[in-house]
């Protein structure tokens, strides 16, 4: 399976949300967490233009948040994403 990088806050329910999808393919996630880290919310804003958490990467590409997760997992597209 592809890297899964994902920037997110620990209370987050659309994080944990995510979190729970990833984990129930058998993904692990390397998670770079936000909250009360200025400098990394700034890393994740300037890389994807995006100010909410969580912000997802499969490999090199952007998925987005957690709508767009869920949107891949429903029209069948997110087993292959992952897939090396």
């Amino acid at each position: 399976m592809k890297a899964v990088r994902m920037y997110s806050t620990r209370t987050c329910p659309f994080c944990v949300m995510a979190r729970r999808l990833l984990s129930s393919k058998g993904v692990q996630v390397d998670e770079i967490a936000v909250d009360g880290c200025p400098e990394r919310r700034e890393e994740m804003t300037r890389i994807t233009g995006r100010y909410t958490v969580p912000q997802i990467f499969v490999g090199d590409v952007h998925v987005g948040g957690c709508d767009d997760l869920y949107a891949l997992e429903r029209c069948g597209r997110l087993d292959t994403l992952l897939k090396d």
